[in-house]
């Protein structure tokens, strides 16, 4: 079986939101230095990398990245293909639906999967991702999952109504993937973000496969 792993490296010159946390790692202990074994501490916030949004990131009193259900996280799902795009809207969404069959997992390629290659810890504030009203699209058509390939679903310039509009609904929001050796099509998703009791999001594996 082929598996495609849409997930990046975490390393310490991994881009990181502005004014965030980035990520790195520290030893509690070192078999070099005469201990037993390599012991690693990771320094880093929930959302570095590929992660998970869970509701409570933008909605207080709701449901954490613990909570969540994993069935909507693990399922068929399609990559569209916007590369060339700056934005994403609903009347590209609904185009996309008019000529395919869409499942309720929809993972998004863009020309920002090219810059996990290109850059370091660079931030790079023109990515392309959905508007308001293609988040209200997400929701009038029952989408369980939206994943994008830079470090937010929303435009660096936009307000966070986009986030709020999607997680009000519960609809999971997996962030900071790599689709850039994946084509267009249908796959089954996995993804599995880190069981952290509270946290508003969290770090995740993702990976897809033929269905």
């Amino acid at each position: 079986m082929q598996i495609n792993d849409i997930s990046v490296t975490l390393h310490s010159q991994l881009v990181a939101w502005p004014g965030g946390v980035g990520f790195s790692t520290s030893h509690a202990a070192r078999i070099a230095a005469g201990d037993e074994a390599n012991v690693t501490i990771i320094h880093t916030n929930a959302h570095i990398g590929t992660h998970v949004d869970a509701p409570l990131h933008f909605v207080d009193k709701t449901r954490h990245v613990a909570d969540l259900e994993l069935s909507r996280m693990v399922g068929a799902c399609s990559v569209l293909d916007f590369r060339g795009h700056r934005v994403i809207t609903a009347q590209m969404l609904q185009q996309a639906k008019e000529t395919r069959t869409l499942h309720p997992r929809l993972l998004f390629k863009t020309d920002n999967s090219a810059l996990w290659h290109t850059q370091n810890s660079t931030f790079y504030p023109d990515f392309c991702a959905l508007s308001a009203d293609a988040a209200e699209w997400a929701v009038a058509n029952d989408i369980q999952l939206l994943g994008i390939d830079y470090l937010s679903i929303q435009r660096y310039e936009d307000s966070f109504e986009t986030h709020r509009i999607i997680l009000r609904q519960e609809i999971v929001i997996l962030e900071g993937l790599d689709l850039s050796q994946v084509e267009a099509g249908d796959y089954m998703l996995c993804c599995l973000p880190l069981k952290i009791q509270g946290a508003d999001g969290a770090p995740a594996r993702a990976i897809l496969m033929p269905l």
